[in-house]
Parts: structure tokens; C-alpha cells; sequence
């Protein structure tokens, strides 16, 4: 994990981690340069490192700022963008009223050099808007925390994301913020740059409760398939709830609903690292595709009685992992259905013994 490679400032955030195999890497770029973005690519070869421009990078035009070296290593690359956080409640019609939008690309973040651990792979961007004028952020923060991964696990704390060694996550935290409504919901904005030749495709897998997600039965995955072979070359994989708790529990979940993933039909912030990577075609020569998650709840007090909400998500290269039955719950299932099956065996196993050896005092008249 480098911290600003090749720049001796913190005013700026640029997060570059680096993961050598036997026959490739992978770049995970993380940075507040805009708004909150990561850019993934998987290039040939254990040698392939990251170029910066710091000052082309921080000019108005940034085009061409970040590059990987060779070039003709890199394999496939993409990028996740976070761009805006909406916030509405429902009046007693069910009319949603939506307040100013937070735009994430003028937020303001600390220097996430105090919060980078090399040893547990994790850092922290926090930020707050630059102009805040109902004060909501006075007293709270918005944050995206990454961890990168050394092998498969999964994680300790809910939701339980199975992970692998080629993936990362990312947990979004919105922490003592104010809500500027009654029962209000936030809905985060998740913006995707792809190249061309690539689809993204949401998928919906849905499977019965097991100890390591309770209550949770849908998990979405956003994968990014090639139109040639359908072979997926990326992914974004979450389960669809949400946390209102540091330490989260089961009865802490708060409602998580995804929205269509749509073709979006706006710019990027333009100092964004996407721009300094991909150029001036996105919009054009890659696309780009957007979808909103929702936290809220049917009541929607869930964030207003406790002013803390948590959602994560895995992201990284391949397929997304799929998730089985843990082995606790086939054993109690193995039981469930398999004490009935043996009872029935059983039971006729003696019925048809009992018939052939009928017993009787009658001696057979010849």
C-alpha cells in the first residue's frame, strides 16, 4: 500500500495498492481527487507499476495524469465512482420530498495518512461538505473505509462478505450527520466507467437464511462481462442491508433497496482520477453506467434514533464469490429432512418383515 506515490503533500488523496501474482497484478487506485473513486486494473507480468503527473493531476486539466508502465500489460481496467448522496422522506400522501443534493466531488476529506494500517490493509476517507449551510455535518461525517485482502475469508462482522485475495472492500459510513427531515431516507449514487466491448450486467441471487448474513436473502452482484465471450472481468457484490451500529447486530439492520442499473447520460467531475486515467473519451469511448442504493426503512427511524449507518461491499476482479450453505446449516437440514426419509424406510422395512414371518398354532391341513 503506497500513500501519495511520488508527492510529499497531504491535501490530497491517493491510495495505491498493489497486488503481485505468479503471472500478473493488480491496481487498486483509491483517491478523494473529485469525488470518492477507484480505479482496478489487472495488467501482465509482476512488473508493471504506476505513473503519476502530480501536476498535471492537479490541474484543471488532468487528462493523461495517471498511466501504468508498460502499458501494453494492461489487461483490463475500470473504475467505480461515487459521486452523490441524496436524502428524502415520504409525507402522509407518500410523496417523496427530496432535500439539496450532497455532492461528494465537493466534500472536503482529511488526509487519510493517520487512518492508513499496512499491517491490517485498511485506510479511511472521511469528508464533509465544504459549505454546509443547515449545519447538518456539524457534528457527523461521511466516510468510505477500503481493505484489501492477503487470502480468502471471510469477514468477522456483518454481513459476512465472503472474500477472495483478488478482491477489496469498500464500507460507506455516514456517522452523526443530522437528517433534514422526518424519517429520511439516503440514497447513494454508484457510478461505473467501463471500455468498450464491456456490459455491465446486475444480477440477483437469492437463497435462504444461513448463520452468517441472518434475516438477509438477497445479495446483488454488478458485473462487468465482456460482449465476446460473457466472461466476467469485474464486480461489485453487496448484500442488500444495511447497519445502524458500530458493532453491528441483527437487530440493527436497516432496509437496503437497489435501484435499475441505468446508462448515464452525465459527466463525471472533471478533476476526477477517472479523467486523469481514461482521458477525455469517457462519455464517449467508454461508458459510463449508474445506480442508486437506498438505506431507509418502513418506518424510517432507523437512522434518526441512532445517527449511524453502515453499508459494505466487495469489489474486485473474476466472478464474485458465491456464497453456500454454511456446514451448520446442511447438518440441520441433512436432519430435517433426513430423520423423516430414515423413519419411513424404517418403518417399512418392519412392516414387510412382519409379513413374511406371520406366526401360527395351526398345523396346514393335507
Amino acid at each position: 500500500m503506497q500513500y501519495n506515490p511520488g508527492w510529499n503533500g497531504s491535501s490530497v488523496n491517493l491510495l495505491h495498492v498493489r497486488a503481485v501474482g505468479p503471472s500478473d497484478t493488480l491496481h487498486y487506485i483509491w483517491s478523494s481527487i473529485g469525488a470518492p473513486t477507484v480505479l482496478l486494473v489487472v495488467t501482465e507480468g509482476a512488473s508493471s507499476a504506476l505513473c503519476i503527473n502530480w501536476t498535471q493531476l492537479l490541474s484543471p486539466t488532468p487528462a493523461g495524469a495517471i498511466w501504468i508502465d508498460p502499458a501494453s500489460s494492461v489487461v483490463y481496467s475500470t473504475a467505480v465512482v461515487f459521486t452523490k448522496v441524496f436524502e428524502y422522506s415520504k409525507t402522509n400522501m407518500l410523496e417523496e420530498v427530496f432535500y439539496p443534493t450532497y455532492d461528494l466531488s465537493t466534500f472536503s476529506w482529511d488526509s487519510i495518512n493517520r487512518t492508513l494500517n499496512h499491517t491490517a490493509l485498511t485506510a479511511e476517507f472521511v469528508g464533509v461538505p465544504a459549505a454546509d449551510p443547515t449545519s447538518s455535518f456539524s457534528n457527523g461525517s461521511l466516510a468510505f473505509r477500503v481493505t484489501a485482502y492477503k487470502t480468502g475469508g471471510r469477514d468477522g462482522t456483518l454481513p459476512s462478505l465472503l472474500h477472495t485475495a483478488n478482491s477489496s472492500k469498500v464500507e460507506f459510513v455516514l456517522a452523526g450527520a443530522a437528517p433534514r427531515g422526518n424519517s429520511s431516507w439516503f440514497t447513494l449514487e454508484v457510478a461505473t466507467v467501463e471500455e468498450t466491448g464491456v456490459a455491465q450486467r446486475l444480477r440477483l441471487a437469492r437463497s435462504i437464511d444461513d448463520e452468517y448474513a441472518p434475516t438477509v436473502f438477497e445479495t446483488y452482484s454488478l458485473v462487468a462481462e465482456s460482449q465476446n465471450d460473457s466472461s466476467a472481468l469485474s464486480f461489485l457484490q453487496w448484500k442488500a442491508t444495511a447497519y445502524g451500529s458500530q458493532t453491528p447486530k441483527r437487530e440493527d439492520s436497516i432496509q437496503c433497496r437497489s435501484g435499475s442499473l441505468q446508462a448515464a447520460n452525465w459527466s463525471l467531475p472533471g478533476s476526477s482520477i477517472v479523467h486523469a486515467y481514461f482521458g477525455d473519451g469517457v462519455g464517449s469511448t467508454y461508458t459510463i453506467s449508474a445506480i442508486n442504493i437506498s438505506f431507509g426503512g418502513e418506518d424510517g427511524n432507523v437512522y434518526e434514533e441512532k445517527r449511524y449507518l453502515s453499508w459494505s461491499a466487495l469489489l474486485g476482479f473474476g466472478q464474485p464469490p458465491r456464497d453456500t450453505f454454511s456446514p451448520l446449516v446442511i447438518s440441520i437440514m441433512a436432519v430435517a429432512l433426513g430423520t423423516p426419509v430414515v423413519l419411513l424406510l424404517v418403518g417399512s422395512c418392519v412392516v414387510l418383515f412382519a409379513q413374511r414371518k406371520r406366526y401360527t398354532e395351526y398345523e396346514p391341513i393335507n
